[in-house]
């Protein structure tokens, strides 16, 4: 893998993995597109892929530093008896982290033979765009309703729309936030539920690979680089986020990016079609 290479692939993971935009759809569509071959079976991508995911679920953990720290005192006090509301959102992401755990487990290989056929990534980045739309046109019809707590059944909703992802070409934080729109969260709330909900199954991904990282000594170098640009670009991007949805950010802007661009990587592996 080549310097730029390396450099490209880990902004473009810290950027759409925050973006409602489908990080793994980009990562198989972009370097498609643009004649950059990744060799799934090449000895250093895993590692490399395992960094970037660290990178990017430590971004979110400094991001979300006092937040998080508030949550596990929340959580702690939860379980002494004292009722408080971080310790209740707390158990609310635990809830709502179940269903991707599971499916995710569960599913991994059936999910993999996706990645083959860059036309059905493309096809559900299309669809992502879509559903990022009517969310949008749904959490505008409720501008005006107060935010809610969510009850431990609308966090496992939340959860569910999360298993999504799971499939390239749609989006965890994306298909988090309609979600959260739907059952009542404000703009700025679904976002940050959004971001707090994936951060465990993101250091998940990259912790139960660690291993195969520390087993390759040699990759270390290149991986431990990606890991930091993702990092940074993983930052910038959930602070852009943030501010973005706390003002009058829109969901359908991103929608209509992702339906343009589907349609645009769809175009372009029909007329030219990958080896598989």
């Amino acid at each position: 893998m080549s310097l730029w290479f390396l450099i490209f692939l880990s902004v473009l993971q810290g950027v759409t993995e925050l973006f409602p935009v489908s990080s793994l759809g980009h990562t198989l569509l972009v370097p498609g597109v643009m004649g950059m071959h990744i060799d799934k079976h090449a000895p250093q991508l895993l590692p490399f892929l395992v960094a970037l995911h660290l990178g990017t679920a430590l971004a979110l953990l400094w991001y979300f530093r006092d937040r998080w720290v508030a949550l596990f005192r929340g959580f702690f006090a939860s379980l002494g008896g004292r009722r408080n509301d971080d310790g209740h959102m707390m158990w609310a992401l635990i809830i709502g982290t179940i269903p991707a755990g599971i499916v995710g487990l569960v599913l991994e290989k059936p999910l993999e033979r996706l990645f083959h056929d860059l036309r059905i990534v493309a096809i559900a980045l299309i669809v992502n765009g879509v559903l990022l739309w009517f969310g949008d046109r749904l959490q505008r019809s409720r501008a005006h309703r107060p935010p809610e707590k969510l009850t431990f059944g609308q966090a496992f909703l939340v959860g569910i729309a999360q298993v999504g992802a799971l499939i390239p070409g749609f989006s965890r934080s994306g298909l988090t936030m309609i979600a959260g729109n739907a059952v009542g969260l404000t703009a700025e709330r679904a976002a940050e539920f959004a971001f707090l909900l994936g951060t465990p199954i993101i250091f998940a991904a990259g912790l139960l690979e660690l291993p195969k990282l520390l087993h390759a000594p040699g990759q270390l170098g290149d991986a431990v680089l990606g890991g930091v640009l993702t990092a940074i670009a993983a930052y910038l991007s959930v602070r852009f986020l943030m501010r973005y949805f706390e003002g009058r950010g829109r969901l359908a802007s991103f929608g209509v990016y992702c339906v343009i661009a589907g349609l645009a990587f769809l175009g372009w592996f029909v007329l030219h079609p990958q080896p598989v």
